[in-house]
């Protein structure tokens, strides 16, 4: 089966460097074809870079010319990326598109609207939805083993520096936007839409002022709540980085979600009639090889037509509506747009 070409835009997004390395560990998959820095300063900034730099540098213009192009990588700043995507699928171009999908919602709609139109692959950039402790926790709720949802707990902190609070400025969201986006997916994915989502975004003052780095949400489902935590100042934050799921018959922690994942289950069984016992299961995995690499090799199989992709584009479109009113945008997330 011929490759893949596929292309890059922009190199703004944190996970531009790493998403491009990604590809390059499956050559059978995906031949690179080009890079469109955003100037010619970050050109030849990136031109002995050992990523980037074995990369053809060239325009967008030259770019959709390359014969064959079959996809792109977005990977440009968070807030220019879902225009990029509209011009790759303006030119009939599958798109990974790094999360999340910007704040201007009319315009993410009409990219994905059009990308199903024209039957062309839309994947964000969420990379815990290929976390194994996630797969696996999307097992036991297929089984019954966790039961009817009681609670959900998810947290994605870290302790950033300036250079993080300038881009979070950017942002009305700040860090809902950046890294809560990750959260609010995966609650989405095990629980639905909510019934009312109440964002208490704040900032710290500690690096920046006025940058929402501290930033919390509640989700209000009919019979429990989901919560979202995402702070910039919390030392060894990324330690706990966290999805808890609660249920009538069981409960899972993923704690961390990765570097290294670990995961524990606990059912009724476990704990008999002491609910004040603390009994679990320590569910093992292998390290992965790779953040990225079961996500990319996905996408070359949507692109093929080998898999289908579980998160459509009305999938998507309902996300970041989600996303956005977590932020603070007054958005109708409840009414599901059909596109």
């Amino acid at each position: 089966m011929e490759k893949i070409k596929l292309g890059h835009i922009g190199t703004r997004h944190d996970h531009s460097r790493a998403k491009l390395e990604g590809a390059k560990k499956f050559p059978e998959l995906f031949e690179i074809v080009g890079i469109v820095p955003e100037s010619k300063e970050v050109a030849e900034k990136i031109k002995n870079d050992k990523v980037y730099g074995d990369v053809p540098v060239m325009t967008e213009e030259e770019l959709f010319a390359v014969p064959g192009l079959d996809a792109v990588l977005c990977e440009g700043f968070e807030l220019d990326s879902v225009a990029a995507a509209q011009r790759c699928v303006d030119h009939g171009v599958h798109v990974h598109l790094d999360k999340p999908g910007g704040e201007d919602i009319a315009a993410y709609e009409k990219l994905l609207r059009d990308a199903k139109r024209k039957n062309l692959v839309v994947q964000l950039g969420y990379m815990y939805r290929y976390n194994p402790a996630v797969l696996y926790l999307h097992d036991l709720i297929k089984d019954g083993r966790i039961g009817e949802i009681t609670a959900i707990d998810a947290q994605m902190s870290t302790q950033h520096d300036l250079r993080v609070n300038r881009l979070l400025s950017n942002f009305k969201g700040g860090n809902m936007f950046w890294l809560g986006c990750h959260l609010i997916d995966l609650i989405y994915r095990v629980a639905g839409i909510p019934d009312e989502i109440v964002p208490m975004n704040n900032h710290s003052d500690f690096i920046m002022d006025n940058v929402l780095d501290n930033t919390f949400a509640v989700l209000k489902y009919p019979k429990f709540v989901a919560t979202v935590r995402v702070n910039s100042t919390e030392v060894n934050g990324y330690g706990r980085r966290q999805l808890v799921v609660c249920g009538r018959e069981g409960s899972v922690e993923i704690k961390p979600l990765e570097n290294p994942i670990k995961m524990t289950f606990s059912d009724r069984r476990m704990t008999g009639t002491n609910a004040y016992n603390d009994v679990k299961a320590e569910i093992p995995f292998q390290k992965p090889t790779g953040r990225y690499d079961v996500m990319l090799k996905d996408f070359a199989a949507y692109i093929r037509g080998e898999k289908e992709n579980p998160y459509d584009h009305n999938y998507e479109l309902q996300l970041q509506k989600m996303v956005l009113a977590a932020c603070g945008f007054d958005i109708d997330f409840k009414t599901p747009t059909l596109l």
